[in-house]
């Protein structure tokens, strides 16, 4: 029997990854990755130059993104059904006897899509979880700055949040990341303003990556990147 790794490569640069991140990519014969039709995938990207001549790739395309809205019940019915397809295949080469690396963007169990895959294969063939630097830690600390102090509370929103939802944790906590920007860029701006934090907001694109960006969110005037994009609020919490 084969074993399933989901792999953490880190926010985006190869020298952040872990040694057994690395070495895993390094010796993987199988080697999967999901990514949008039509384009190679930004974790593919990460490993360029890292996997072995001979390497067999599995690209996991996904079948919707932004075109359905997350409310529409035909969402969850087709990305279920992928999550489906894609995971027989993998559990068919574990079972087989063959060791499958799936690539994963950041840490493989915070709002990764390694999640998905892991729940369906568990608890039929061997998977192990390789952990790894967050995006948002590669983002904080871009900034130059601390995300928190002493007791100071972090609160992690996804912008798919509804605007109401997104002031009341925004007022009500110490520091501050927003993910999952996107099309809800206007609507988390909104948010911001609303819960008094937008002057004390930064905004960073492709964070430890070659094209990274760090800029005041209320100074923001290129536009916004859609996927790589993550609003940082610092806490101002107890030091000695």
């Amino acid at each position: 029997m084969g074993t399933i790794y989901g792999v953490g490569l880190g926010p985006g640069d190869q020298e952040l990854m872990s040694v057994k991140s690395d070495r895993l990519l390094r010796t993987g014969k199988h080697v999967a990755f999901f990514r949008k039709a039509g384009r190679k995938g930004q974790a593919r990207q990460i490993v360029n130059g890292m996997l072995r001549d001979d390497v067999i790739e599995f690209p996991m395309e996904y079948p919707v993104t932004t075109e359905i809205p997350l409310s529409d019940p035909r969402y969850n019915e087709i990305l279920s059904a992928f999550y489906t397809e894609v995971t027989d295949h993998l559990i068919a080469l574990a079972k087989s006897g063959e060791d499958v690396v799936v690539l994963c963007e950041g840490d493989p169990f915070f709002y990764g899509s390694f999640m998905h895959i892991y729940t369906r294969v568990k608890d039929h063939v061997p998977v192990e979880v390789v952990p790894a630097i967050t995006g948002m830690s590669g983002a904080w600390t871009a900034t130059g700055a601390p995300i928190t102090w002493g007791d100071d509370v972090l609160t992690v929103l996804m912008g798919t949040l509804g605007e109401d939802k997104l002031v009341d944790h925004m007022a009500a906590t110490d520091a501050l990341v927003v993910m999952k920007i996107g099309t809800n860029f206007d609507k988390v701006v909104r948010a911001l303003q609303t819960a008094g934090r937008y002057d004390d907001a930064w905004i960073v694109q492709f964070a430890t990556m070659p094209k990274q960006t760090v800029t005041k969110l209320s100074e923001m005037t290129d536009k916004v990147t859609p996927y790589f994009s993550i609003i940082i609020v610092h806490g101002q919490g107890r030091r000695p």
